[in-house]
């Protein structure tokens, strides 16, 4: 059986909802906004005045943050805008204030090697390296593959940038544990409740060689747990809700924003 894991105890933080930002020279011209609009699904389906909104953010987000290529990688202005409009979803309702801590994203061609040390139960020093698509560093860098970027806003589960911005977070009270600062009226026992038995619920589906429902990376541990719901929050808002409800519920809560909602405004996929 997979080792059961604790989410650890949040703290109270109530993040400003979204506001305007004083006029200035926009950082996303009309063209490369339609472009991106129309070609990326996640985007093309927001309605106004969420649409609006996502422009302006994505605007503040591409002054505030560098985006820029590494291991060979060039990005043009387009690309740089498809990153920063989807790490500006999850927090389309708290503002740009709620990626504070941090400047940068880099940004591979492909699938990247991590390295990195660890210390076991022993005390011995263990150094490992890992393929990844993604990964967020506390008070550092986001660093994203441009080939999992490609692939993502399809409304189809799969969004590495939502992936690692929900990391971020996550991680405004500490390391990423699965437990964010949650808003002043939302209950953190709820949240602990809520959270761990969809987690050990996870790891029983699939110890037990079931269908997970959803992606079974979620359950490598608490953090990945919330970041993998976020993706399915934002993606394919009726699969998480039909797994876990009471997980939509709380991720509703804390992103102050209803996907469901949306597509019943839309008429339905």
């Amino acid at each position: 059986m997979r080792p059961a894991a604790a989410f650890a105890t949040g703290v109270d933080r109530n993040p400003e909802m979204f506001r305007f930002l004083k006029p200035g020279r926009p950082a996303v011209t009309d063209a490369v906004w339609r472009t991106m609009r129309r070609s990326l699904p996640i985007v093309a389906t927001l309605a106004e005045p969420d649409a609006g909104r996502l422009r302006v953010l994505t605007d503040a987000f591409l002054r505030a943050k560098s985006i820029e290529g590494a291991g060979g990688f060039e990005l043009d202005e387009g690309s740089r805008v498809m990153v920063a409009a989807q790490a500006c979803i999850p927090i389309l309702a708290l503002g740009i204030e709620a990626y504070t801590g941090w400047r940068s994203v880099i940004v591979y061609p492909g699938g990247f090697v991590s390295r990195g040390t660890s210390v076991d139960e022993t005390g011995v020093e263990h150094e490992w390296e890992e393929a990844r698509s993604g990964e967020s560093w506390f008070r550092g860098p986001v660093v994203l593959s441009w080939e999992d970027v490609a692939a993502s806003g399809r409304l189809e589960g799969y969004n590495v940038v939502i992936h690692e911005m929900a990391h971020k977070l996550d991680m405004l009270n500490g390391d990423a544990n699965g437990f964010p600062p949650l808003h002043a009226e939302m209950d953190g026992a709820v949240w602990y409740r809520v959270f761990s038995d969809a987690f050990e619920d996870l790891g029983a589906r699939l110890d037990a060689g079931r269908e997970a429902g959803i992606d079974d990376y979620a359950a490598e541990g608490p953090d990945e747990f919330f970041a993998v719901t976020s993706e399915y929050f934002f993606e394919l808002p009726e699969v998480l809700d039909e797994c876990y409800p009471e997980v939509y519920a709380e991720l509703r809560a804390f992103y102050r924003q209803d996907p469901l909602d949306r597509i019943a405004a839309a008429g339905g996929r």
